[in-house]
């Protein structure tokens, strides 16, 4: 996984490509803390996922965290863990 940043207008922008595995949130989970309250998470990029990552985004989510980008089956299978 490739995490890419960029900041304008005091919102960061976290754009995250390839495959994010469970072994990849601490990572972003460090880069997050790092950018402030404001971010948003790009999902435009990204490619394959697994069920602690969608857990993860679904947490961040509920914390205010913006998702952009989110293609139709991350973002389902999103609604179907928080219906769980």
């Amino acid at each position: 996984m490739k995490i890419e940043k960029n900041s304008e207008g005091g919102v960061t922008t976290v754009h995250l490509i390839g495959h994010f595995q469970c072994e990849h949130i601490g990572e972003l989970r460090n880069q997050l803390e790092q950018n402030g309250p404001r971010f948003v998470l790009d999902l435009r990029e990204l490619t394959l996922v697994d069920a602690d990552v969608i857990r993860f985004l679904g947490t961040c989510e509920v914390d205010g965290i913006g998702i952009v980008n989110c293609s139709p089956y991350i973002r389902e299978w999103m609604k179907q863990e928080q219906k769980e």
